[in-house]
């Protein structure tokens, strides 16, 4: 898929400013808006709440949600690479507390919650990677440019289902990964920022999450959220700060250095519990 770009420009030609039709335009542009050129670390927070669906039964709200990722951009040849953790935890739906445990609202049977604690989750955003050509279609209206991935996953499963038959429904994990990312094209236009304003919104589809010990049962998780990009690690919620530093203060700061591969949750369950 290549870029597409639709900017309105009634009364003249566009003004000047990147190009996002061009790739190397809009890659800058992109990294700009998801996080920034210069050597400072970038946080992300986002919101947002998890729902079951099931064949034959209403969708049910399960989880409220809540997470950050913070990162940082290193120009490289033909790109740019960035190194990042991210930490996201599953809260009760009506209060919002951070959850220890969990109870099937099915069997009764109480789990204890895993949350998400990614390190790391770095990537590699070049003109030209091992998956081809950059490639982030964007459209422009008005004064908005929004970028859309549509990220679709299946790859051999962490939790093999003979090893992990309470934890995983299937040798292959399946999910989509949908991100939206909005900013404002005057911001774009202003080559001396090396950073502009930037708000986004993240679905997901996936299986159970191992933790929740539902084995082969058919259904799955969507997950909604929204989020933006703050001026800090002191902007995100006071809470979640807290609860970093009383857990794992390293999630404070971008990785110093690339390591792969990266964490995911179910490699994340797996080291906790390496028999199932």
């Amino acid at each position: 898929m290549s870029q597409v770009s639709e900017r309105e420009t009634p009364g003249g030609p566009a003004p000047d400013g990147p190009d996002l039709a061009d790739p190397a335009d809009n890659l800058r542009s992109f990294v700009r808006a998801r996080a920034s050129t210069g050597p400072e670390d970038t946080v992300v927070w986002w919101t947002g709440n998890v729902h079951s669906q099931a064949p034959g039964e209403n969708h049910r709200h399960l989880f409220r949600f809540e997470g950050f990722n913070v990162g940082r951009m290193v120009e490289v040849d033909g790109g740019w690479r960035f190194l990042a953790r991210e930490a996201a935890f599953y809260q009760d739906p009506r209060t919002g507390g951070i959850l220890d445990s969990w109870t099937d609202p099915d069997t009764g049977a109480e789990h204890e919650v895993l949350h998400i604690w990614n390190d790391p989750v770095n990537q590699d955003l070049l003109l030209d990677g091992p998956r081809g050509p950059w490639r982030a279609p964007v459209t422009e209206v008005g004064g908005d440019v929004m970028w859309a991935q549509d990220i679709l996953l299946a790859y051999p499963s962490p939790l093999p289902v003979a090893a992990y038959p309470d934890n995983s429904a299937d040798d292959v994990y399946r999910a989509a990964e949908l991100f939206q990312f909005f900013c404002r094209r005057a911001d774009l236009d202003a080559a001396d920022l090396p950073s502009v304003p930037c708000h986004f919104s993240w679905t997901r589809l996936a299986p159970w999450l191992p933790w929740m010990r539902r084995g082969a049962r058919p259904g799955g998780l969507v997950y909604h959220c929204h989020g933006a990009k703050l001026g800090g690690y002191d902007e995100l919620p006071e809470h979640l700060r807290k609860y970093v530093a009383a857990h794992d203060p390293r999630f404070a700061h971008s990785p110093e250095e690339w390591s792969a591969p990266n964490e995911t949750s179910w490699t994340y369950f797996r080291k906790r519990h390496p028999q199932g």
